[in-house]
C-alpha cells in the first residue's frame, strides 16, 4: 500500500512532516539505508516531534532530492 503522504507529496506544503515509510519510498531504499544515508548526509536528518515520533520535513526533502 502506498502511504497517502507519498501519493500527495507534491501537494504538501514545505512545512509539512512525513514519516519514515514515505522517505523510504521517495529514495527507493530500505529503513537501514535511510538511516545510513542520514549519517552520511545524503538524506536530511529527521526531527524528533515527540519521544516516539520522528519525522522528516517536506521542504528539506525536496531540497535534497533536487540537489
Amino acid at each position: 500500500a502506498i502511504p497517502d503522504a507519498l501519493k500527495n507529496f507534491d501537494a504538501l506544503p514545505d512545512s509539512a512532516n512525513v514519516r519514515q515509510p514515505v522517505v523510504e519510498a521517495l529514495y527507493g531504499c530500505s529503513s537501514a539505508t535511510v538511516w545510513r544515508n542520514v549519517r552520511k548526509g545524503l538524506i536530511p536528518a529527521p526531527r524528533k516531534l515527540s519521544e516516539r515520533v520522528t519525522a522528516w520535513n517536506v521542504g528539506d526533502l525536496r531540497k535534497a532530492l533536487a540537489a
